[in-house]
């Protein structure tokens, strides 16, 4: 029974703290969860299983589909990412995976975001497109097989590299929010 008296203390202590610290009314473990939860959602990309066909129209627009999916190009200097000037990364937006970083991104004169390197190479898959009469070299997502863009060997040093992406294929993950979305490790990225 005298062995016991510790435990108990402990378990007396962690009840009176639990129910004592709250943060806007809630109690700290619950917020810590629910930051937890948040974080282990948004990366859920590591362990990512391709949705049904019909389950991503529903999930993506009609363009965003059509890129990623049927392989189409978005029209130039008419998307989403093609001027961001924001520090952050660039996920896929099927399956979350980390792909680029605003610090690789430039300039490229063709309407569309482009990037000198990947941030995560290992989350891209290359391979030979012949369409269009012509031989490029098509960019995947490796866990979501999404149409990303091409890459190009006119881009700038010390790559030579120009990842000529589609806006529709890209989230776009602000710095401020890296933490908050489960993409933590790449603070470190834009720390001064």
């Amino acid at each position: 029974m005298r062995g016991a008296a510790p435990f108990i203390a402990a378990i007396a202590l962690c009840m009176f703290f639990s129910v004592s610290l709250t943060v806007s009314g809630r109690p700290i473990y619950a917020e810590a969860l629910s930051t937890a939860s948040r974080a282990e959602e948004a990366v859920k990309w590591r362990s990512f299983m391709k949705p049904s066909k019909e389950e991503l129209k529903k999930k993506l627009t009609p363009l965003q589909y059509n890129v990623t999916q049927e392989e189409a190009t978005e029209p130039a200097y008419s998307n989403e990412y093609w001027d961001n000037h924001r520090e952050g990364i660039y996920v896929d937006i099927v399956s979350g995976e980390p792909l680029f970083s605003s610090i690789d991104k430039f300039d490229s004169g063709t309407g569309w975001p482009s990037f000198s390197k990947t941030l995560e190479p290992a989350n891209v898959v290359e391979k030979k497109d012949t369409r269009l009469f012509m031989e490029r070299t098509e960019v995947r997502s490796r866990r979501g097989g999404s149409h990303l863009g091409h890459v190009f060997t006119d881009g700038p040093k010390p790559t030579g590299l120009r990842y000529c992406m589609n806006s529709a294929s890209l989230r776009f993950i602000p710095k401020e929010d890296l933490g908050k979305e489960g993409y933590a490790e790449y603070l470190g990225l834009f720390r001064k």
